[in-house]
């Protein structure tokens, strides 16, 4: 792989620079130094993007750094290209961004200045928003729906999280029961919900902090989506926090302070948004860990799906 790294630092102009894996997640992200400056190379998963795809997301984290939000710039090729295809990995790069993630999934958050940096997400998280309400995106502009047919249709983004070949029968039965019941909820809400582009997987691991300011990073599940389905990702991955309440409470209040948001439907897009990781966990089954979490993804979604059930007089 160093051979292909080191030929798209040639197309952007920087052959023999100083380069390192930095991370291995959906993306090969390589640090990248040169002329004194930093950058991330990223090398992206075979076959989960388009080339025009991976364009539309650079062309929208740029309108959201245009208009002052806090996210990785793009940085064009010396042909001027975003995107390169080389020994048939997709390639991009990205301006560096300082500061250290907010944390890790399932690891407890240093609650000194946890809830203040919540508020501050959802004053990002709608400033996001309305940026990209603003923006008029290109003729070619291509990204996913995380819509009623991406969340629960026969070929969700994420995969048919009700078909995980892990499933029992009984929670086969329950995960299918919850893909009507919330199917229908979703598809009778819909004309009254806030929907648009949306970043789609604001973690812990994508909010990088930098003293008191926010900066989102990785795009790559970005497209058009329900402004709930923001909320729900961040809340989601923090429901087991000892602070989960005040988390949520300063969330809210950050992003209201900015923008109108309405929550009634706020538990309906906890468990769906909790349904796509057993989903996407199912093509990963042979990765390292991936045993545990398909446990953890299930469990949670198994809890939120009785609870909403329940709620809505859907239960069995």
């Amino acid at each position: 792989m160093s051979g292909t790294v080191e030929a798209a630092l040639t197309l952007w102009g920087m052959a023999g620079a100083e380069h390192r894996l930095f991370a291995a997640r959906e993306n090969a992200v390589h640090q990248v130094r040169h002329a004194g400056a930093t950058y991330a190379l990223r090398l992206h998963r075979a076959g989960y993007r388009s080339d025009d795809e991976l364009i539309s997301e650079l062309e929208m984290m740029e309108a959201a750094r245009q208009a002052g939000l806090h996210v990785p710039a793009p940085i064009p090729s010396a042909s001027g290209d975003v995107v390169h295809v080389v020994d048939g990995v997709q390639i991009d790069m990205l301006g560096w961004l300082s500061g250290a993630p907010l944390g890790k999934s399932d690891t407890p958050l240093d609650p000194t200045h946890t809830v203040a940096l919540f508020n501050l997400i959802g004053r990002d998280m709608a400033r996001l928003h309305a940026a990209l309400d603003d923006w008029t995106p290109p003729a070619h502009f291509t990204r996913c729906a995380w819509d009623h047919a991406g969340l629960v249709g026969d070929l969700p983004v994420w995969g048919r999280f009700w078909d995980n070949p892990t499933l029992d029968a009984e929670d086969r039965a329950l995960f299918t029961r919850l893909r009507d019941v919330a199917g229908a909820d979703l598809a009778r809400r819909a004309p009254g919900l806030d929907y648009g582009l949306i970043h789609a997987d604001i973690v812990r691991e994508n909010i990088m902090v930098d003293g008191d300011r926010i900066q989102l990073i990785d795009f790559d599940d970005a497209g058009f989506g329900f402004r709930l389905f923001d909320v729900a990702t961040t809340l989601l991955k923090n429901m087991d926090a000892p602070e989960y309440d005040a988390l949520k409470t300063a969330l809210l209040d950050g992003y209201r302070a900015l923008r109108p948001l309405d929550t009634d439907a706020l538990d309906l897009f906890l468990v769906l948004r909790a349904a796509t990781y057993v989903g996407w966990i199912a093509t990963r089954l042979e990765e390292d860990g991936a045993t545990a979490r398909n446990a953890r993804f299930i469990a949670t979604t198994r809890r939120l799906a009785h609870e909403y059930l329940t709620r809505t007089g859907a239960a069995d």
